[in-house]
């Protein structure tokens, strides 16, 4: 077991700071959320990152944003700029349930307590940061402020917001993950403080980040010349006006984000233009591997000692493979924030943190997840990199698996094997979501097929921990496509097969699906079938949630403006408490509690014939 040291840690405090013999830091970072120093956690990693480049890095986690802002002073002012990061959660879905009621756990503060962050901290960090220094660069990052770049819908005020650097006051936004654009920042920074004493203007700021992919900023309407290749969407005002144009502005957001060399992005609001230069292109194996071997402790500060820190539980003895999804599901935002394309880990990298994880004080040799966005899409790329290259698909296996795409299982079974070799390893389960649809793809590659079949019965022998959690997300074949989602009788054939292997390996094993109710597109009868086809499949369902629409999502955009942003055709969503309660209960019909009032929404609703088959024929 190592021992650490406090300076083991990035600095949080003024002590600390001087424990290293510092008198000055190059970039201080504002963390909504606790300071884990793990690599799950993006502060500790853009911290430890800009340690590798050779800067004095401090990080004051869940700073009081209530009192007389010492919290923001106490560190005095950096050298290059302050760094902001909401947190690994979006700050509202942290914060509120998808009825808008407040939550009585935050997952990423000692704990568990729910008062620790304000709503929207990077807006609030910020603002104070801009008032105590404004002559410092106040750079803002994480899925808060990526999701919030453009003009985006807020389920919370319930309204359309703008760009987050509006509100905010900063100076740039980091988009995606940070690693890359961050290292080029402070290079072009430190670049230009060499030559000169004072603090860097606006425009040489602008001037920076105008050169550097994945950074957004304002830019004065007055000031701005577009290029011929530029997307301009449409204003932030031409989209309050006209919910269509919100809709369509959305296609263009995505589409470039997950386009391997995509254009800049521009937007009109308030006699300003957001300007989002395009992502940079996915990272080597070197590049994540490196964000992956630095001198992580991999354990919370020590100033939380004897508290419990919810999502560090969770994740504490899991390994993180790859980075990327391809799946493009429309309620979800890794696609949009770390892209389509599949960047894995090398072997050597992840046999080397699973032996650190070994050396944790508790842990007892089970690994709780070898894992990562989807399970199952480690090394999965295209065949032929230039088709890609020209792609503008948001996912690469709806509405059916691309003939392009290399979907073999055995890189991610040689892992599993050499990861149980390990001695102290005693079982690796996979916590993450596992793509069904992948495991019964039918390639024309015979060897891929039986690497397939081999994977999928390894997975059900040795990798589940009793349940094995998978996301149908519904039944509706027409709901299915709106989600982009496989149809449903996928999940029925995967059911099957996994009982099937479970029967022959005499192991008692649940499959545990998840389901999402008020989806855009999805109406009370597609619910009530729901309920009809996972009663005969003997499911009795606890995994379910009721649709939250976050910003930047295909379905977001449909839920608040009523058409789909790919094709404009207008798209029913539940939006009253009781339209929403309504969808919900289906997946309760087996609860007495609720029998009443669907029997009433049934009769309502002119299904007897589901009535029937839910509850029987009345003698």
């Amino acid at each position: 077991m190592k021992e650490y040291r406090l300076t083991d840690w990035l600095p949080t405090t003024k002590k600390e700071v001087e424990l290293r013999g510092w008198n000055e830091l190059d970039v201080i970072l504002f963390s909504g959320d606790a300071y884990v120093d793990h690599p799950s956690f993006g502060p500790a990693v853009i911290g430890r990152i800009l340690e590798a480049e050779g800067l004095k890095v401090a990080i004051i986690p869940q700073p009081n944003w209530r009192d007389d802002l010492r919290d923001f002073k106490k560190l005095g002012r950096p050298r290059l700029f302050f760094g902001i990061s909401a947190g690994c959660m979006d700050s509202m879905v942290n914060k509120y349930t998808a009825n808008k009621r407040l939550r009585s756990e935050d997952a990423y503060t000692p704990d568990g307590r729910p008062d620790m962050r304000p709503e929207y901290p990077s807006i609030v960090y910020s603002q104070i940061l801009k008032k105590l220094y404004p002559d410092v660069p106040v750079v803002l990052g994480s899925i808060e402020a990526s999701m919030r770049r453009l003009s985006h819908y807020d389920y919370w005020q319930d309204k359309v917001q703008k760009s987050i650097l509006c509100d905010s006051g900063a100076d740039m936004l980091i988009y995606g993950m940070g690693e890359k654009p961050i290292v080029e920042l402070v290079q072009q920074m430190k670049n230009q403080l060499s030559t000169k004493e004072s603090p860097l203007t606006g425009n040489e700021l602008k001037k920076i980040a105008a050169g550097i992919p994945q950074i957004a900023y304002l830019s004065r309407a007055s000031e701005w010349t577009p290029a011929e290749d530029d997307i301009q969407l449409y204003s932030h005002e031409e989209c309050l006006a006209d919910k269509k144009k919100q809709a369509s502005n959305f296609r263009h957001i995505e589409e470039e984000s997950n386009k391997y060399a995509a254009s800049r992005i521009t937007q009109a609001v308030d006699n300003k233009i957001v300007v989002v230069n395009p992502p940079y292109p996915p990272m080597s194996q070197e590049e994540l591997d490196h964000a992956f071997d630095l001198p992580y402790t991999r354990l919370p500060h020590p100033k939380y000692k004897g508290k419990r820190i919810p999502a560090y539980d969770m994740i504490k003895f899991s390994i993180n493979l790859h980075r990327g999804c391809f799946g493009g599901c429309a309620f979800c935002t890794i696609s949009a924030h770390q892209g389509k394309f599949i960047v894995s880990r090398s072997k050597k990298s992840i046999l080397n943190e699973v032996k650190e994880v070994i050396q944790l004080p508790d842990f007892k040799g089970y690994l709780s997840d070898l894992g990562g966005p989807s399970a199952n899409m480690y090394q999965m790329k295209g065949k032929d990199e230039s088709i890609c290259k020209k792609c503008k698909r948001p996912s690469c296996i709806h509405p059916k698996v691309c003939p392009n795409l290399n979907s073999d299982h055995r890189p991610l079974l040689d892992i599993y094997k050499a990861v149980d070799a390990l001695p102290g390893i005693k079982k690796s389960f996979i916590g993450s979501g596992v793509r069904y649809d992948l495991l019964l793809h039918q390639s024309k590659d015979a060897a891929i097929n039986r690497s397939t079949n081999e994977y999928t019965r390894e997975l059900i022998v040795n990798h589940v921990s009793g349940r094995l959690k998978v996301a149908p997300e519904h039944t509706s074949d027409r709901v299915l496509s709106i989600m982009r989602k496989p149809s449903f009788d996928l999940f029925e054939t995967f059911k099957k097969i996994f009982d099937r292997i479970n029967r022959e390996e005499n192991l008692r094993q649940q499959l545990i699906p998840y389901f999402i109710s008020s989806h855009p597109g999805c109406k009370e009868e597609d619910m009530a079938e729901l309920a009809v086809i996972t009663k005969r499949l003997d499911f009795h369902l606890e995994q379910v949630q009721d649709f939250t629409p976050t910003p930047m999502t295909v379905a977001t955009e449909a839920w608040y403006t009523g058409f789909h942003p790919y094709t404009l055709e207008p798209v029913f969503s539940a939006k009253t408490q009781r339209e929403k309660l309504a969808q919900r209960q289906f997946f309760f019909w087996y609860k007495p509690e609720e029998r009443k009032n669907i029997l009433n929404e049934l009769r309502r609703i002119g299904r007897q014939d589901l009535v029937d088959k839910l509850y029987g024929k009345k003698k």
